[in-house]
């Protein structure tokens, strides 16, 4: 690939400019029926205050292409966002837990609820990400009617296609809860009658989220999944009131029990998908049937989506592996599928509010170098991304591996989760640790390569790391006692995305180039150090407060904060010390934000 120059302003063309704003899914200009794209901004004006254009007055450049600070502030955005989606979600877990908790009716709940995940991001989540965006933003683009036509022959087709699905799983579910192989079929199916349902819903909302998006409406898909939460954290608050937070068995599960906490399952989706609708009227979307499929060219969609369905497909079969390993395990597991829920959730908490920010806001920039053929502009971007996700999560993973029991007791012992179920929990939290910046910098990777519209490299990747995470997942189940179980799953999640780094990283280099790798390994060499002098000192902390490896729930609290602090203020220090440059980035960006609010 040819570079282009980097002195002064780069020259892009209008093929470029086009290709950068519909990778950006800024708002779009009014229809020809004189309605607006949308959003919160009269005329169609994005978020940020561009005009239609999507660029910058004053540069002529597309505003994700005007630096580190404007990723950096778009990333900080979208971080309070999801931010608070998350921590929400963090609540809805926490009482689940305790009113549930790490018990054979925990265990089967948790089975009963991955099941409509599974499904759902097997025939449509990946799709929907890679091809439906793109694909609504090209007919808004080209169709005389701004898209309205092709969008409701897809919703017409979506209503069909997920409500037979849907269907099909209810019907299925004791099929599913025997491959499932979990202790307590008859609850786990139960169960899977009230909450399979959830697969229509979770695909609707996912598909409106995606129309409004590209009708340049953020807020409301930001804010709908807040709602789901509160009605599942309702539904369970209830659920303590009325039956209190007791240790029971699958056989002490009442009709009135399953009833409540699988219809409040589907009530929060069924609440997410509703909350969508007034968004929907407002950038002047209306619904009619439209059964002319024909028109919505349903190979190329195919043809488009076949690459993503293996990628997820792959990953769902590592997902029926750990569910089933986990469950098999039965009642001899310390920690069953309900911990490792918690914790990988967790982990995923840290990785959506840093990473996903980060990876979200270069990707407009990384899809435009592409686009103007800048392949320096490209790797620097991506050497920019790898390194703030390293210096930022760090600390991250060195809390979850130091102070795991302090995390545990706080954070989930609560009700029927007790002081056993928080013990399992720290091995199993200890290895996601480890396993968080390398999934974080492999999906870096993997999304630089959709950046160059390249989905197979990714899928085919994919399927070679879920087969060495299954390998060692299932030589570690065969090799160690059954408490190990859950953490063991962690131990062979991690060894997959190292191997996905390392692989995705040589195959950039084939394609692109040098990375940058002495300045990426410069800055996790000063960051290494920084790791180790924070670990040091939550460890220290951890030796001179009460409660050592078994605090109570006050002496665990007291832990995590001093903890915390320890770790957190001992990064930054050496950090700054070594001359970390991405701290000061990171601390500039904080300190703009709060001066403006």
């Amino acid at each position: 690939m040819p570079e282009a120059p980097r002195h002064g302003r780069v020259y892009r063309s209008a093929h470029a400019h086009r290709t950068a704003r519909e990778e950006q899914v800024v708002p779009l200009p009014p229809t020809a029926e004189g309605t607006g794209s949308g959003g919160d901004a009269p005329g169609g004006d994005a978020p940020d205050g561009t005009g239609t254009s999507g660029q910058d007055a004053s540069s002529g450049r597309p505003p994700d292409d005007l630096g580190l600070g404007s990723a950096a502030g778009h990333s900080a955005v979208m971080a309070l966002g999801s931010l608070i989606s998350r921590l929400t979600g963090f609540l809805r877990t926490v009482i689940i837990a305790a009113a549930l908790g790490s018990t054979l009716v925990g265990n089967a709940y948790t089975t009963a609820q991955w099941f409509p995940g599974m499904v759902y991001e097997l025939l449509l989540g990946g799709i929907l990400t890679s091809v439906l965006v793109p694909v609504l933003i090209r007919a808004r683009k080209r169709d005389p009617d701004g898209g309205e036509a092709y969008t409701q022959r897809l919703v017409t087709l979506a209503i069909f296609a997920l409500g037979i699905t849907a269907a099909l799983a209810v019907a299925g579910a004791p099929l599913l809860a025997w491959i499932s192989r979990t202790p307590t079929p008859g609850l786990v199916t139960a169960l899977s009658y009230l909450i399979l349902p959830t697969i229509f819903f979770y695909g609707m909302a996912g598909l409106l989220m995606a129309v409004l998006n590209t009708r340049g409406h953020f807020a409301a898909p930001m804010w709908a999944p807040i709602l789901n939460n509160l009605v599942v954290i309702g539904t369970f608050s209830l659920y303590l009131l009325i039956y209190g937070a007791e240790r029971i068995t699958p056989d002490q599960m009442t009709t009135g029990r399953v009833a409540l906490i699988g219809g409040g399952t589907l009530l929060g989706i069924v609440v997410q998908a509703a909350g969508l609708l007034p968004a929907l009227r407002r950038v002047g979307f209306r619904f009619r049937w439209r059964f002319d499929f024909r028109a919505l060219r349903l190979g190329e969609l195919g043809r488009l989506g076949a690459w993503m369905f293996l990628y997820v497909g792959a990953n769902q079969v590592g997902v029926l592996v750990v569910l089933s390993l986990i469950n098999s395990a039965g009642d001899e597991a310390e920690a069953g599928i309900l911990i490792y829920h918690n914790v990988f959730l967790l982990m995923m908490m840290a990785h959506g509010i840093v990473a996903v920010s980060i990876i979200m806001a270069l990707m407009p920039r990384l899809s435009a170098a592409i686009a103007d053929e800048r392949r320096v502009d490209f790797l620097d971007d991506l050497s920019k991304g790898a390194r703030m996700i390293l210096t930022v999560l760090t600390p991250v993973a060195v809390a979850y591996v130091v102070l795991a029991q302090p995390i545990a007791t706080t954070l989930f012992q609560w009700g029927v989760f007790d002081a056993d179920a928080a013990q399992a929990t720290a091995p199993v939290l200890m290895m996601a640790g480890l396993a968080l910046i390398p999934f974080s910098l492999g999906q870096l990777q993997t999304f630089s390569f959709y950046a160059q519209q390249d989905t197979r490299t990714a899928a085919l990747v994919n399927v070679g790391s879920v087969t060495l995470r299954v390998a060692v997942q299932l030589g570690i189940f065969a090799t160690f006692a059954v408490w190990f179980v859950a953490a063991g799953m962690m131990i062979g999640n991690a060894v997959s995305y190292v191997a996905t780094a390392l692989v995705m990283g040589w195959l950039l280099r084939r394609r692109l180039g040098p990375l940058g790798l002495r300045r990426i390994g410069a800055t996790a060499g000063r960051v290494l150090l920084a790791a180790l002098g924070a670990a040091l000192a939550g460890l220290l902390m951890l030796w001179l407060l009460p409660g050592g490896g078994d605090p109570t729930k006050i002496e665990a609290a007291v832990q995590l904060v001093v903890g915390g602090l320890a770790v957190g203020g001992t990064y930054v220090g050496v950090a700054l010390l070594l001359g970390v440059r991405e701290i000061n980035e990171v601390l500039d960006l904080v300190r703009r934000k709060l001066l403006r609010r």
